[in-house]
């Protein structure tokens, strides 16, 4: 996995950080969507006159976000899903135990109406290492996402492909997305600490999408210490 890109900012801001899993060639994917496939179309190599890739994934490859109509019929779709539930202050939450992300877990963090949470567990050290799907991975159970929705939290994201689990992975997703939480997966944490953050998280436009690829950023609002 290459390292964290770090985007400038102008002097005396702190720096974004990108946390999107880089898009390559045969990438990890969810067992039964389509695989991650970056083939040249054109080539200066073989005489053509530009370099033109030809990219096919499922909307759920990566850092995504995922949209109500992918498990509620009639729900809305990714490019209809308000901004402010992807741009914004978040705060990193550390959240080691596992496999299953419980409400007792986030009850310890306090988790307050109108926040946006990203949860950094085992899969950021241990899941992104690998083009296999990791079925041990950590997710949040369905019990977690009622305490969440209870809380009345906006945004949740986690550092893999599902926010759920593989048994209960369908009523997971309703449960958040009934209540209009917006859901992002496919975060890379592995170099970010717990802590408060500026948020810019952008998912390609697509129509009545039931996801999307996105691009997600943070921006510390820790003060440095030292």
């Amino acid at each position: 996995m290459p390292p964290h890109s770090t985007l400038e900012v102008a002097r005396g801001g702190a720096p974004w950080v990108d946390v999107t899993v880089p898009v390559r060639d045969g990438m990890v994917h969810w067992p039964d969507n389509p695989p991650i496939q970056v083939r040249h179309h054109l080539s200066l190599l073989k005489g053509d006159a530009a370099n033109v890739s030809h990219l096919s994934l499922g909307v759920h490859s990566g850092t995504h976000v995922d949209a109500p109509v992918h498990f509620l019929p009639g729900g809305v779709g990714v490019d209809a899903l308000p901004l402010d539930r992807l741009m914004g202050d978040v705060r990193v939450l550390s959240l080691p135990r596992g496999p299953a992300i419980t409400a007792d877990a986030l009850r310890e963090h306090l988790p307050a109406r109108g926040e946006r949470l990203l949860f950094k567990t085992a899969n950021s050290s241990r899941r992104w290492d690998t083009s296999h799907f990791r079925p041990d991975f950590t997710y949040l159970s369905t019990g977690g996402a009622r305490f969440l929705v209870e809380a009345r939290v906006r945004t949740v994201g986690i550092d893999y492909l599902s926010i759920a689990g593989l048994e209960e992975g369908e009523a997971t997703h309703r449960v958040l997305l009934e209540a209009g939480v917006c859901i992002i997966e496919g975060l890379d944490l592995g170099q970010v600490e717990p802590g408060r953050y500026e948020m810019v998280c952008l998912p390609l436009r697509l129509a009545h999408g039931d996801g999307a690829p996105a691009r997600v950023l943070l921006r510390s609002r820790m003060t440095p210490t030292g």
